[in-house]
């Protein structure tokens, strides 16, 4: 085995402990409550150099379909994980992880909880104080307002740890 054997022998294992990874982290994902085929296709552009694929790159790393790749980007899109820009020249799109991507996800489930807060809060009022429900559901209220104060917390030290 010459020695350009040997690299490409080396890059074929890294690719494939790449894959391994891609879709480890995909089930992780898909564990959580995302759809599979969208965690795959999030999981492969996370571990793009350039952070940016067309539904053809991304069909051929993930051995499927453009078309299978299409309802992933859709969602994908839809809850503002990725966005899509058009390649220079042409009328393909690539589809790209947005910048600072976690923290705009987890800013938005913030919002998610205050409002999940204020309504818990209502149904609380309405089901009355003094009945086991209306206790179970002020609780909750209590316990997500308590998650949206350390959130806001947690993303400005974020900011600052990031820029120090």
């Amino acid at each position: 085995m010459g020695k350009d054997d040997q690299a490409i022998g080396v890059r074929e294992s890294d690719e494939e402990a790449v894959s391994r990874f891609v879709e480890r982290f995909a089930g992780e994902l898909t564990q959580a409550g995302m759809q599979r085929m969208a965690s795959r296709v999030f999981a492969a552009l996370l571990v793009s150099e350039q952070a940016s694929m067309t539904a053809a790159e991304l069909g051929e790393r993930l051995r499927v379909s453009p078309a299978a790749v299409s309802g992933a980007v859709r969602y994908l899109s839809q809850v503002n994980m990725i966005g899509r820009e058009r390649d220079p020249g042409s009328r393909r799109e690539r589809y790209v992880l947005h910048d600072e991507m976690w923290y705009e996800i987890f800013t938005r489930r913030d919002q998610v909880l205050a409002r999940w807060e204020k309504t818990l809060r209502e149904g609380a009022e309405t089901l009355g104080p003094d009945t086991a429900a209306g206790a179970r559901v002020a609780e909750t209220a209590e316990f997500f307002e308590f998650l949206h104060k350390e959130m806001l917390q947690i993303m400005i030290r974020w900011r600052e740890h990031k820029s120090g």
